[in-house]
């Protein structure tokens, strides 16, 4: 499916830094997502490779997979997990405990970023997530990872006087 508008307007990032054109599948039960990224000479950080095409070829950069891991975390929080950025929910990567690139990301195929919900616990409030990344081109496997996650609600000091059960006093 072609990414939704709520989806892109909810993320913390600009569309343009989300890099994926389409959500492939979105699985409740097995709490995985899968979406597609286009890969071209453009991309942030790959448009500035000094190629060489024996010694450093033109490739889809580590760090932009790494960004990557956290869109498609992203879009896990979102479609499986139901959380909002809107409604104060904000995610952020903790660990990266297995992180293998198997093979140079090439441009022009595009990758299909896939994450799949290992574990998802409620710790105070917290969600903490753990997760397996696997990037595949034509069926390669590009990065492959265990990352983990946690995700927060932020509610501004104006938000929790709303909520509270008793009147805050002005100046507190």
């Amino acid at each position: 499916m072609v990414l939704d508008p709520a989806f892109l307007a909810d993320c913390p990032y600009a569309p343009e830094a989300v890099l994926l054109d389409e959500i492939l599948e979105i699985d409740h039960a097995a709490s995985r997502v899968r979406a597609r990224m286009p890969t071209n000479a453009e991309l942030p950080l790959t448009r500035d490779q000094r190629a060489h095409p024996e010694r450093h070829p033109r490739h889809v950069s580590g760090g932009l997979m790494i960004h990557m891991t956290g869109i498609i975390g992203f879009a896990h929080a979102y479609y499986i997990l139901g959380l909002r950025h809107a409604d104060g929910w904000i995610g952020y990567g903790t660990h990266i405990h297995e992180g293998r690139f198997k093979k140079m990301g090439a441009i022009g195929t595009p990758l299909v970023v896939e994450t799949t919900a290992t574990s998802v616990r409620k710790i105070r409030g917290a969600i903490v997530g753990r997760y397996a990344m696997r990037f595949t081109q034509d069926d390669n496997v590009v990065y492959e990872g265990e990352h983990s996650s946690i995700f927060t609600r932020v509610i501004s000091e104006a938000g929790a006087r709303g909520r509270s059960q008793e009147p805050v006093a002005r100046g507190q």
